[in-house]
């Protein structure tokens, strides 16, 4: 086989390679929009086991990729709301392990997301002894991610709400401001376009000094209400 040849078979393997993530890539992510923000909770954790089967075979398949690592996070720690305490606990601590791994490949995966989705996990679950909770830690994420990608929808809107979490209202408006006013990724419309909407509802709140904290993303975890 002449030298030439053999380069441009390596090239179209590598595009085809790159093409076949970024397509199972795609499908994940507007399947987990789908499930988290349209699936009736009673069906959400069956879903999401069966999504996780499929990022977990995408990460064995691309095993040098941060992405499937990035969406099996996602998945685990979105997935834990359904689950009991102790399973919970275990999911968030496998998502965080996850997490650091992707960002370890490549720290500006998903423009930045592996940091946001890290950092809202650091600052949602419960501190020492019980989690891993550290506010200090949450907002080094974010600001991590801030410096990657800083008109971006995810990082803006998260940011925000952990801010006003801590009742930093100021601070919290601008970065809400940023993402309702952010540009759709067409490879994440469907889900970007929600995070728009809440972006807008939390800005309107905050203008009405009416501050929800309401998590959206890992709703309820770990809360022992859940039980009663």
């Amino acid at each position: 086989m002449k030298k030439t040849t053999f380069v441009a078979l390596l090239i179209l393997s590598t595009s085809c390679f790159a093409s076949d993530l970024k397509t199972a890539l795609t499908s994940i992510e507007s399947q987990w929009a789908t499930i988290y923000y349209q699936t009736p909770k009673p069906q959400q954790g069956s879903a999401y086991q069966q999504l996780l089967t499929q990022a977990d075979n995408l990460a064995e398949k691309f095993p040098k990729a941060a992405e499937p690592l990035f969406w099996q996070a996602v998945i685990k720690a979105t997935y834990a709301d359904q689950q009991d305490g102790l399973s919970a606990l275990q999911a968030v601590n496998e998502a965080r392990d996850l997490l650091t791994k992707a960002i370890a490949i490549d720290p500006k995966t998903m423009d930045g997301s592996a940091y946001v989705t890290l950092g809202t996990l650091y600052y949602m679950v419960p501190g020492w002894p019980i989690a891993f909770g550290d506010s200090k830690e949450a907002r080094k994420m974010f600001q991590a991610a801030l410096k990657i990608n800083p008109d971006g929808i995810d990082v803006n809107y998260f940011y925000g709400e952990f801010l006003a979490s801590v009742n930093n209202l100021k601070d919290a408006q601008k970065h809400f401001e940023i993402a309702s006013k952010a540009p759709t990724r067409s490879e994440q419309g469907f889900a970007d376009n929600q995070l728009k909407q809440e972006a807008a509802l939390a800005l309107k709140n905050i203008n009405n000094r009416k501050i929800s904290h309401i998590k959206k993303i890992f709703l309820s975890l770990l809360n022992p209400d859940k039980t009663k």
